[in-house]
Protein backbone atom coordinates (compact mmCIF):
# COMPACT_ATOMS: atom_id res chain seq x y z
CA UNK A 1 0.00 0.00 0.00
CA UNK A 2 1.38 3.37 -0.96
CA UNK A 3 2.11 5.95 1.89
CA UNK A 4 -0.87 9.21 1.68
CA UNK A 5 0.02 11.71 -0.33
CA UNK A 6 1.49 14.37 2.31
CA UNK A 7 -0.26 18.05 1.85
CA UNK A 8 1.85 20.87 3.30
CA UNK A 9 -0.79 23.53 5.16
CA UNK A 10 0.13 26.69 2.90
CA UNK A 11 0.00 30.50 2.99
CA UNK A 12 -3.42 31.49 1.34
CA UNK A 13 -1.86 33.64 -1.10
CA UNK A 14 -4.16 35.38 -3.84
CA UNK A 15 -1.58 35.28 -6.74
CA UNK A 16 -1.21 31.85 -6.54
CA UNK A 17 -4.36 31.13 -8.46
CA UNK A 18 -3.82 33.93 -11.35
CA UNK A 19 -3.05 32.19 -14.60
CA UNK A 20 0.72 33.62 -14.92
CA UNK A 21 1.59 32.16 -11.11
CA UNK A 22 0.01 28.06 -12.71
CA UNK A 23 1.73 29.07 -16.23
CA UNK A 24 5.40 29.45 -14.42
CA UNK A 25 4.80 26.64 -11.41
CA UNK A 26 3.99 24.36 -14.32
CA UNK A 27 6.93 25.81 -16.85
CA UNK A 28 9.41 25.20 -13.59
CA UNK A 29 8.05 21.78 -13.40
CA UNK A 30 8.48 20.85 -16.75
CA UNK A 31 12.22 21.68 -16.73
CA UNK A 32 12.61 19.58 -13.98
CA UNK A 33 13.87 22.25 -11.46
CA UNK A 34 12.91 20.97 -7.69
CA UNK A 35 10.96 22.73 -5.14
CA UNK A 36 14.72 23.28 -3.08
CA UNK A 37 15.70 24.82 -5.76
CA UNK A 38 13.87 27.51 -6.00
CA UNK A 39 13.47 27.77 -2.02
CA UNK A 40 17.48 28.47 -2.29
CA UNK A 41 17.08 31.08 -5.20
CA UNK A 42 14.23 32.81 -3.08
CA UNK A 43 17.26 32.92 0.24
CA UNK A 44 19.92 33.65 -1.99
CA UNK A 45 17.22 36.80 -3.65
CA UNK A 46 17.28 37.40 0.53
CA UNK A 47 20.75 37.66 1.02
CA UNK A 48 21.33 40.07 -1.99
CA UNK A 49 18.36 41.99 -0.78
CA UNK A 50 19.71 42.60 2.49
CA UNK A 51 23.47 43.47 0.44
CA UNK A 52 21.55 45.73 -1.82
CA UNK A 53 20.24 47.76 1.39
CA UNK A 54 23.68 48.27 3.18
CA UNK A 55 24.92 49.57 -0.10
CA UNK A 56 21.75 52.36 -0.25
CA UNK A 57 24.32 55.05 1.64
CA UNK A 58 26.46 54.56 -1.36
CA UNK A 59 24.21 54.62 -4.14
CA UNK A 60 20.95 55.34 -2.73
CA UNK A 61 18.51 54.83 -6.23
CA UNK A 62 20.34 51.84 -7.95
CA UNK A 63 20.44 49.97 -4.69
CA UNK A 64 17.06 50.83 -3.41
CA UNK A 65 15.42 49.82 -6.58
CA UNK A 66 17.70 46.36 -6.83
CA UNK A 67 16.15 45.83 -2.77
CA UNK A 68 12.59 46.70 -4.05
CA UNK A 69 12.96 44.26 -6.94
CA UNK A 70 14.77 41.31 -4.78
CA UNK A 71 11.63 41.69 -2.35
CA UNK A 72 9.15 40.39 -5.12
CA UNK A 73 11.39 38.15 -6.38
CA UNK A 74 12.06 36.03 -2.85
CA UNK A 75 8.20 35.94 -2.28
CA UNK A 76 8.16 34.79 -6.00
CA UNK A 77 10.13 32.34 -4.92
CA UNK A 78 8.26 31.63 -1.94
CA UNK A 79 5.11 30.80 -3.64
CA UNK A 80 6.62 28.73 -6.18
CA UNK A 81 8.96 26.26 -4.50
CA UNK A 82 5.28 25.02 -3.03
CA UNK A 83 3.39 24.99 -6.12
CA UNK A 84 5.98 23.31 -8.01
CA UNK A 85 6.19 20.59 -5.02
CA UNK A 86 2.20 19.94 -4.90
CA UNK A 87 2.04 19.80 -8.80
CA UNK A 88 4.82 17.32 -8.95
CA UNK A 89 4.24 15.53 -6.10
CA UNK A 90 6.78 16.52 -4.28
CA UNK A 91 6.01 17.97 -1.16
CA UNK A 92 7.04 16.25 1.59
CA UNK A 93 8.00 17.02 5.62
CA UNK A 94 11.55 17.42 5.02
CA UNK A 95 10.57 19.93 1.61
CA UNK A 96 8.75 21.92 3.90
CA UNK A 97 11.65 22.32 6.26
CA UNK A 98 13.55 23.10 3.31
CA UNK A 99 11.36 25.92 2.51
CA UNK A 100 11.01 27.20 6.61
CA UNK A 101 14.83 27.54 6.99
CA UNK A 102 15.40 30.06 4.34
CA UNK A 103 12.72 31.64 4.82
CA UNK A 104 14.30 32.73 7.76
CA UNK A 105 17.55 33.54 6.24
CA UNK A 106 15.84 35.41 3.95
CA UNK A 107 14.03 37.60 6.69
CA UNK A 108 16.82 38.06 8.97
CA UNK A 109 18.82 39.33 5.48
CA UNK A 110 16.42 41.80 4.08
CA UNK A 111 15.45 43.27 7.63
CA UNK A 112 19.08 43.54 8.96
CA UNK A 113 20.22 45.01 6.09
CA UNK A 114 17.55 47.87 5.71
CA UNK A 115 19.02 48.64 9.05
CA UNK A 116 21.97 49.50 7.75
CA UNK A 117 20.07 51.47 4.62
CA UNK A 118 20.33 55.26 4.03
CA UNK A 119 17.83 56.74 6.63
CA UNK A 120 17.81 54.11 8.73
CA UNK A 121 18.49 52.90 12.46
CA UNK A 122 20.57 49.72 12.91
CA UNK A 123 18.36 48.76 16.11
CA UNK A 124 15.19 48.98 13.63
CA UNK A 125 16.67 46.54 11.79
CA UNK A 126 17.39 44.41 14.41
CA UNK A 127 14.65 44.66 16.61
CA UNK A 128 11.81 43.80 13.71
CA UNK A 129 14.13 41.04 12.43
CA UNK A 130 13.57 39.42 16.40
CA UNK A 131 9.53 40.31 16.15
CA UNK A 132 9.44 38.44 13.00
CA UNK A 133 11.51 35.44 13.59
CA UNK A 134 8.90 35.67 16.48
CA UNK A 135 5.72 35.40 14.39
CA UNK A 136 7.42 32.19 12.70
CA UNK A 137 8.07 30.73 16.10
CA UNK A 138 5.04 30.99 17.34
CA UNK A 139 3.36 29.35 14.21
CA UNK A 140 5.70 26.89 14.44
CA UNK A 141 5.62 25.76 17.95
CA UNK A 142 1.53 26.21 17.43
CA UNK A 143 1.97 23.13 14.80
CA UNK A 144 3.70 21.07 17.01
CA UNK A 145 1.15 21.46 19.46
CA UNK A 146 -1.36 20.21 17.27
CA UNK A 147 -3.29 23.84 15.93
CA UNK A 148 -3.19 24.28 12.72
CA UNK A 149 -0.68 26.85 11.24
CA UNK A 150 -1.87 30.05 11.88
CA UNK A 151 -0.59 32.92 9.14
CA UNK A 152 -2.64 35.77 10.68
CA UNK A 153 -1.43 39.40 10.63
CA UNK A 154 -1.47 42.30 10.66
CA UNK A 155 2.31 41.81 10.03
CA UNK A 156 3.16 38.72 8.73
CA UNK A 157 5.51 37.95 5.96
CA UNK A 158 3.50 39.59 3.10
CA UNK A 159 3.07 42.30 4.85
CA UNK A 160 6.47 42.69 6.16
CA UNK A 161 7.89 42.36 2.60
CA UNK A 162 5.00 44.81 1.16
CA UNK A 163 6.29 47.72 3.84
CA UNK A 164 9.62 47.33 2.67
CA UNK A 165 8.99 47.16 -1.22
CA UNK A 166 7.26 50.57 -0.64
CA UNK A 167 9.70 52.30 1.49
CA UNK A 168 12.31 50.78 -0.94
CA UNK A 169 10.34 52.63 -4.01
CA UNK A 170 9.51 56.00 -1.98
CA UNK A 171 13.15 56.83 -0.62
CA UNK A 172 14.73 56.07 -4.44
CA UNK A 173 11.87 58.21 -5.85
CA UNK A 174 11.36 60.86 -3.42
CA UNK A 175 13.56 63.53 -3.03
CA UNK A 176 15.65 64.67 0.17
CA UNK A 177 12.58 67.18 1.14
CA UNK A 178 10.20 64.17 0.90
CA UNK A 179 11.73 61.66 3.06
CA UNK A 180 10.20 60.25 6.39
CA UNK A 181 11.57 62.21 9.41
CA UNK A 182 10.36 60.45 12.13
CA UNK A 183 12.75 57.58 13.11
CA UNK A 184 15.46 58.30 12.12
CA UNK A 185 14.65 58.63 8.08
CA UNK A 186 12.22 56.69 5.49
CA UNK A 187 13.38 53.08 6.23
CA UNK A 188 13.87 53.49 9.85
CA UNK A 189 10.02 54.08 9.93
CA UNK A 190 9.17 51.26 7.88
CA UNK A 191 11.57 48.85 9.90
CA UNK A 192 9.43 50.38 13.31
CA UNK A 193 6.47 49.66 11.69
CA UNK A 194 7.62 46.20 10.89
CA UNK A 195 8.56 45.93 14.21
CA UNK A 196 5.85 46.71 16.25
CA UNK A 197 3.27 45.44 13.34
CA UNK A 198 5.24 41.66 13.64
CA UNK A 199 5.39 41.97 17.79
CA UNK A 200 1.51 42.52 17.55
CA UNK A 201 1.37 39.34 15.05
CA UNK A 202 3.32 37.60 17.94
CA UNK A 203 0.91 37.96 20.59
CA UNK A 204 -2.27 37.52 18.18
CA UNK A 205 -0.82 34.17 16.99
CA UNK A 206 -0.38 33.21 20.91
CA UNK A 207 -3.83 34.16 21.80
CA UNK A 208 -5.18 32.37 19.05
CA UNK A 209 -3.60 29.26 18.95
CA UNK A 210 -3.93 29.01 23.23
CA UNK A 211 -7.75 29.27 22.08
CA UNK A 212 -7.36 26.47 19.59
CA UNK A 213 -5.91 23.81 21.87
CA UNK A 214 -7.86 25.25 24.75
CA UNK A 215 -10.88 24.23 22.78
CA UNK A 216 -9.29 20.79 21.07
CA UNK A 217 -7.83 19.41 24.05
Amino acid sequence: MNPPEYTPERRPIASREKEFSKRLASMLAAAGVSPNAISTAGMIAGLAGGAAFALTPHWPIPCFIAAAVLVQLRLLANMLDGMVAVSTGKASPVGELFNEVPDRISDSAFLIGAGYALGSDPLAGFLATIAALLTAYIRAEGKVAGAPQDFSGPMAKPQRMFTLTVASIYAAAAPASWQIPWGGGTMACALWLIAGGAFLTFLRRLVRISRHLKSNP
